[in-house]
């Protein structure tokens, strides 16, 4: 029995050990708040109640940011979408330093944002003061435009922020965009297109914007 609960001790002290590596924020309190129920259940067989105390509130702590995470997760006044230039400084700096993972996502892309160009769209999805992605966006006319880049930082991914630059924003729609297309690669991340609205015809994913979900 000792060492089934020795066993149990040791699982909860590597899930928070582990949840501080994660760099996704829904993935991090997960495993805190699993990690923490867990280390507060065995110190508490022991009677080691300070540890006990100090688990509790942890436990406590990652159940409030999942609420707080999650409620804000379906809220467009949490995120704000503003349409800036391709060579907006910012945003050439933004790129610059996310370069490797923005390359990961769409390899050769963050090099086009350095002179303007009339026929891209470029939109910056902040949550407060901190810039959360990108959305670059080209005018193939006739109202329809095609994603060339769609970025998140990776600690924001869990919460398919584009829902709200796509269905919540107007931005698109104010920019002259009815009709969506985006060609996927290697990389891309099919169910968050799935959840953002798009739908799959043939090798291309499309989206009507005035009928998104």
């Amino acid at each position: 029995m000792q060492t089934f609960l020795e066993a149990i001790g040791w699982i909860g002290s590597a899930l928070i050990v582990l949840s501080v590596m994660q760099s996704r924020m829904l993935r991090f309190r997960w495993m805190n708040l699993a990690g923490s129920l867990i280390a507060t259940g065995y110190n508490a067989v022991f009677g080691i109640w300070p540890f006990v105390a100090m688990n509790a509130a942890i436990t406590l702590i990652s159940a409030y940011w999942l609420t707080r995470l999650y409620r804000e997760a379906k809220n467009p006044a949490v995120y704000q979408v503003l349409q800036v230039p391709p060579d907006d400084p910012f945003l050439k700096h933004l790129m610059e330093v996310h370069a490797e993972d923005i390359s990961a996502h769409q390899p050769g892309f963050a090099a086009q944002c350095v002179d303007p160009d009339p026929e891209l769209s470029t939109l910056l999805l902040v949550r407060g003061d901190e810039a959360v992605g990108v959305v670059a966006v080209r005018d193939a006319g006739d109202g329809v435009g095609v994603i060339e880049l769609d970025w998140v930082k990776t600690r924001f991914r869990d919460f398919t922020p584009g829902q709200f630059v796509y269905r919540d924003s107007g931005a698109l729609p104010a920019a002259g965009f009815r009709h969506l297309t985006l060609t996927p690669h290697q990389a891309t991340d099919t169910e968050y297109l799935r959840r953002t609205g798009f739908r799959l015809e043939g090798d291309t994913w499309k989206m009507d914007l005035g009928l998104a979900a």
